[in-house]
């Protein structure tokens, strides 16, 4: 079997969460009662826009979504399966879509910490750029909305975020194998925001 080099592993790894984002982005603004139009750029700013801030913060200009086709296809498909079958997508189980939603943070997460790694970043730095890259199309897709980010209000998501960061660039640094690192780091996301959306866990609030 041959081996993925370690930029198409990135590149697969951030198709995937494009994809994942988009989905999500969609059903949030087609449940906001957008039309075809809001939908589909409401995906794609989920899916593109974290991405987006974290090539521009690398130095990594044009970002990969103005030079590769792939993702604002990818992007923009997904927003397209919401507009074209909302009626099956918008009854997918709630244990599913945060599932998947978990799964395109921890995708985002890991290869921004992998990209800021590759672009010789301290370990704290990477980690701190892969949580942006995580939650930043999250963020301004819910500013977009008219509401407070979900990354600041729910649910462990920029931690769970920042921990599987965290591993990828420490993991990267160090010398582990990079498959296995991005796997661990993806896990460690996925794992921390679903155990946190299962008992309720959020961060200590100041007032209230």
């Amino acid at each position: 079997m041959r081996r993925l080099r370690p930029a198409h592993l990135l590149r697969t790894v951030d198709l995937a969460g494009t994809a994942l984002f988009a989905l999500q982005g969609g059903l949030t603004a087609a449940a906001a009662g957008l039309d075809v139009f809001g939908v589909l750029v409401i995906a794609f700013v989920t899916a593109v826009g974290g991405g987006i801030i974290r090539d521009l913060l690398l130095g990594d200009t044009p970002p990969a979504v103005f030079c590769d086709l792939a993702y604002p296809i990818t992007a923009f498909a997904g927003g397209a399966v919401v507009v074209l079958l909302y009626t099956t997508v918008r009854d997918v189980p709630r244990d599913v879509l945060i599932p998947l939603d978990a799964a395109a943070l921890a995708l985002f997460a890991v290869v921004g910490a992998a990209k800021a790694i590759d672009h010789r970043m301290s370990p704290l730095l990477a980690a701190l750029l892969g949580t942006v890259s995580g939650v930043g199309g999250g963020v301004i897709r819910d500013v977009l909305l008219g509401g407070v980010p979900l990354v600041l209000r729910s649910d462990v998501y920029a931690v769970a975020a920042l921990a599987g960061a965290g591993v990828t660039a420490v993991g990267l640094r160090y010398g582990a194998p990079r498959v296995l690192v991005l796997a661990l780091g993806a896990v460690v996301t996925v794992v921390l925001r679903l155990v946190a959306v299962w008992q309720g866990w959020n961060l200590p609030r100041v007032a209230g």
